[in-house]
């Protein structure tokens, strides 16, 4: 009997968050383990800079500025993720997305045969309304795959701190 890798495509879900980059981290560590193709995927949230000009709370000039800087912020993040790999000699095949995250990640699971997602801790939910809306609780609600939820963790951060 053949053993078959469990996962052979893993993407992991960038969002900025320290609890995102733990995911990208662990990440690493099992394409490195199980010789998996990574992708790393940031979604800018256009969705909710719309709903924050529908609410008056930017006017579109200032949608714009803000877009660029969330543009800016996810690029770093790419970047980061990207010399994480590269700290341990592993090809990693990042994208930045504008949308909504939940769909942009779930399309893209999709077009690309990836097998495992990995996200990072979800925040605690302080309401019903908050739930529905988590974007990381979408993923986990409509991926098409095993979704893995990664906690913070110390020992992982350690892995990483001599080599970036």
């Amino acid at each position: 009997m053949s053993k078959k890798i469990p996962f052979s495509k893993i993407l992991v879900y960038l969002d900025g968050s320290e609890g995102s980059m733990t995911a990208a981290m662990y990440s690493i560590l099992l394409a490195e383990s199980t010789k998996a193709e990574l992708h790393a995927s940031y979604v800018v949230n256009t969705k909710a800079l719309s709903d924050l000009v529908k609410s008056r709370v930017f006017v579109d000039q200032e949608k714009m500025e803000y877009l660029e800087d969330l543009k800016k912020d996810a690029k770093r993040h790419i970047r980061h993720t990207e010399r994480l790999a590269a700290s341990r000699n592993l090809e990693i095949r990042t994208s930045v997305m504008e949308g909504s995250p939940h769909k942009e990640i779930i399309n893209y699971v999709k077009q690309n045969g990836i097998d495992l997602l990995v996200i990072g801790s979800v925040n605690a939910i302080r309401s019903r309304r908050e739930e529905l809306t988590s974007e990381n609780d979408r993923m986990l609600r409509t991926a098409p795959c095993p979704v893995l939820v990664i906690r913070d963790d110390d020992d992982i951060w350690a892995e990483f701190e001599e080599d970036v």
